[in-house]
């Protein structure tokens, strides 16, 4: 009895109904609703795992766990042990059911790492082969479709075939008595048939007159032709409904067959159902999983279920949190201070608490959660005032009082809530009674909270190491309470500067002072020092938290860019290697067609030096320790086609044709002539700058002249590529250097400029292309291109 007291005086029905919100299926939420306390802790501590996993699932999944197609279908398995038939909806509901069973398996089966829930629905056993014949059996709407039978096929065709008889002769008779006929429609009479005719001619159509309107001026009638066919298609409705009938109790029968399986099918869904509400009610509660210890509580900001409902969706007040933290020697806690501070909702905050973690929810409060496993769950708070039973305020709490300790000396690992202990009677005795209710819960139950206004039981905690205080906080210049609830501390008495503050005469309230006595205010004072030096301390162990919180947030930043320094370190270092590799694959694969060149054919010593001088430039290339110095770059070098300044003339020109290393043939206007080098300028003003000789090594003998060979063009040695793309050019153009021992005529035409442009480029970087330039003018100028091989 005194348990079902406590879940009332929690509000526990209320927390239920709004945890049967967070269901998916009807049966979840009337389980809910009625949520029974588990009874033993490896029950709890099961529960609890399935939330955590239930829980962790859900942030996975994009839309979370469905329960779609899952309905309460026990009385429909019960009615069908019974050989009771089943009616087509109640079948599709068992369809929709195993359908969406086997959905929930699958989505588990899919994921790792979720061993419970694996473990449960490793059990369901889904039947599909019932499913797919009630699917075949039955259309959407639960009717009995033509496929389940043959027979039934038949039976409606024939009634298709009477009805349209029916219609037809029905039609005729309407068509013949027009007249007579109140509506051109063909209705039903007692599942029969019928024409609506005016009462004035009913004589008119004989027949059978089934029905007559309330006015009384039509009469509903069967025409005789066609009362044979109607009775015809009465008995073949008989008969379409004796073989649906027989079709609904062959799946009817094998549902009964598979109704144990199915009975735990169904409490399978309903037990992941209840987990995925506790889920999604400790997700939306913001709330954290509870570890459970021997005697410690470490709950901090801690919020009351229902307030954070009735702030949430009924915008009520902000919710305060409160702390507690009750070390493992503690066994009594007695709270003080004024009225609507608060002691009575952190009373309830912890019962409700407790029952969250006992039934497998998670508990509102900052990690990490911690708190013993309460074998029950003891209250007595509010007034339990009986008019009916002639009982007092103080007579109430003493008989719930009384119950409790009768359940105490059953279970003693239970929490003890008490509010306003020793009230409603003389101040001396009710102080007295308490003190030695509370000494008697300190040897006889786990944990009591108790709240109080007598000042005599502050003094418990220095006479009894078992006890605690604590007391809600009260703000002097406000004159209202702040909601906190502070350690340690006893609540002070506040009536007297309330008074004072509020205006009441002084004179009374000097005498009053006088009455409570100097001890009184000096305690007070004292309680008001330790309050301000609580103060202070929490101020500073906020500025405490808050340097830590930056200090770690620049540590956190310092370690994330010297990760990232590490991390771009580390990619130079790979793509570097990844450069050389590439380079060494590319010089061997150059080397490599050196080698390939050589063995082809004969080898001349022409052709040894000019795999040589490969093997050097490759070498130069690709090893950096063996480049040479980078030589100076060139000075101002006009080219053919550039824009220069002739100073003595006071002209621009443009170049036509380089005359040696002395001379230019240029353009202005419509005259050309020849210009020594030393007479121009670049368009900046820079001067022309004759190459100088690369200073020869001192080691190095001196090397012997080349013996230059006559340059005489023949058609051999003639390649005209005129209208070629580059790409081609430079496929005939490597084939002729490659054989040619002679300098070549290369004749690419004027045009746009970019075949011969495209020469030049091909040109300079041939490994065999010692030099190359421009014919003479007679040769073909500009047109054509001279190059030399090594």
């Amino acid at each position: 009895m005194i348990q079902t007291e406590t879940l009332e005086l929690l509000e526990w029905s209320r927390l239920c109904q709004q945890l049967a919100t967070f269901a998916s299926t009807k049966l979840g939420a009337i389980v809910l609703r009625a949520l029974k306390i588990p009874t033993t802790q490896s029950e709890t501590e099961h529960l609890l795992a399935q939330t955590k996993e239930i829980y962790d699932l859900e942030t996975q999944l994009t839309t979370g766990l469905s329960f779609e197609g899952i309905e309460d279908i026990g009385d429909s398995l019960e009615r069908a042990s019974l050989q009771g038939i089943l009616s087509g909806v109640e079948l599709l509901t068992i369809a929709t059911t195993l359908s969406g069973a086997r959905t929930l398996r699958r989505t588990i089966d899919n994921q790792d790492g979720y061993p419970i829930l694996s473990e449960l629905v490793a059990e369901l056993r889904t039947y599909p082969e019932i499913e797919q014949e009630i699917y075949r059996c039955l259309n959407d709407d639960g009717k009995v479709s033509e496929r389940a039978s043959p027979k039934l096929a038949g039976i409606r065709s024939q009634q298709k075939q009477v009805r349209d008889r029916v219609y037809e002769m029905l039609q005729r008779t309407m068509q013949r008595q027009s007249t007579a006929v109140q509506e051109q429609v063909i209705t039903q009479r007692d599942g029969r048939f019928v024409i609506p005719v005016k009462a004035t001619h009913k004589e008119a159509i004989p027949g059978i007159v089934h029905d007559v309107s309330m006015s009384g001026a039509t009469f509903y009638i069967e025409p005789h032709p066609t009362v044979q066919l109607n009775n015809q298609l009465r008995q073949l409705l008989r008969q379409e409904q004796a073989e649906e009938e027989t079709v609904r109790r062959v799946l009817t029968e094998q549902v009964a067959i598979a109704k144990d399986d199915l009975e735990r099918l169904l409490a399978i869904c309903t037990t992941l159902d209840l987990a995925t509400a506790r889920a999604r009610y400790s997700f939306w509660l913001k709330a954290n999983p509870p570890r459970f210890t021997e005697n410690t509580i470490v709950l901090r900001q801690l919020r009351h279920p229902l307030l954070v409902w009735q702030n949430q969706h009924e915008q009520g007040r902000d919710v305060i949190p409160v702390d507690l933290v009750i070390q493992p020697q503690i066994r009594v806690v007695a709270i003080t201070g004024p009225n609507t501070g608060g002691k009575t909702v952190t009373l309830k905050t912890l019962g409700l608490a407790v029952l969250m973690a006992k039934v497998g929810l998670f508990v509102p409060a900052r990690e990490p959660v911690e708190l013993p496993w309460f074998e029950q769950v003891l209250a007595d708070i509010g007034d339990e005032q009986s008019l009916e039973q002639s009982l007092s305020t103080f007579s109430g709490h003493i008989r719930r009082i009384s119950r409790i300790l009768e359940a105490l000396k059953e279970r003693s690992h239970s929490l003890v809530l008490l509010d306003e202990v020793g009230a409603g009677t003389d101040p001396t005795e009710g102080s007295a009674l308490a003190i030695a209710l509370l000494k008697y819960l300190a040897d006889h139950a786990q944990l009591s909270i108790a709240t109080t206004h007598f000042g005599e039981l502050k003094a418990l905690k220095y006479q009894d190491d078992r006890f605690e205080n604590a007391s809600v906080e009260f703000d002097d210049v406000s004159l209202s309470p702040t909601y906190r609830l502070l350690w340690g501390i006893p609540g002070r008495s506040n009536a007297l500067a309330i008074a004072r503050r509020l205006g009441l005469n002084s004179e009374v309230i000097e005498n009053a002072q006088t009455q409570v006595g100097g001890a009184t205010e000096d305690v007070n004072q004292v309680i008001a020092g330790l309050e301000a030096q609580r103060r202070a301390q929490e101020a500073k162990a906020k500025e405490a938290a808050d340097l830590l919180q930056q200090a770690e947030r620049f540590y956190t930043e310092v370690s994330a860019k010297a990760e990232n320094l590490r991390d771009r370190e580390r990619g130079l270092q790979q793509a570097q290697e990844r450069a050389v590799q590439d380079a060494i694959a590319q010089a061997k694969t150059e080397i490599a067609k050196v080698i390939r060149k050589l063995q082809q054919g004969n080898a001349t010593a022409q052709d040894a030096q000019q795999a040589t001088d490969a093997l050097n430039r490759l070498s130069d290339k690709h090893l950096p320790s063996r480049q040479q110095p980078a030589k100076p770059k060139p000075g101002y070098r006009p080219q053919v086609g550039d824009r220069i300044r002739i100073p003595r003339l006071g002209q621009t020109a443009e170049v036509l044709e380089l005359a040696g290393d002395e001379e230019l043939i240029v353009r202005f206007g419509i005259m050309k002539m020849t210009v020594p080098v030393t007479d121009i300028e670049s368009l900046t003003g820079e001067k022309v700058t004759k190459p100088q000789p690369e200073p020869k090594p001192k080691s190095a003998p001196s090397p012997q002249p080349a013996v230059s060979m006559p340059a005489v063009r023949t058609d051999r040695n003639t390649f005209d590529i005129r209208g070629s793309r580059v790409a081609d050019a430079e496929i005939v153009l490597d084939k002729a250097i490659s054989e040619a021992r002679t300098p070549i005529w290369i004749i690419h035409g004027h045009g746009t400029g970019k075949l011969r442009q495209g020469v030049h480029d091909f040109l300079k970087q041939h490994p065999r292309v010692q030099r190359f330039e421009l014919a003479d003018r007679a040769d073909g100028g500009t047109g054509v291109t001279i190059a030399y091989p090594v």
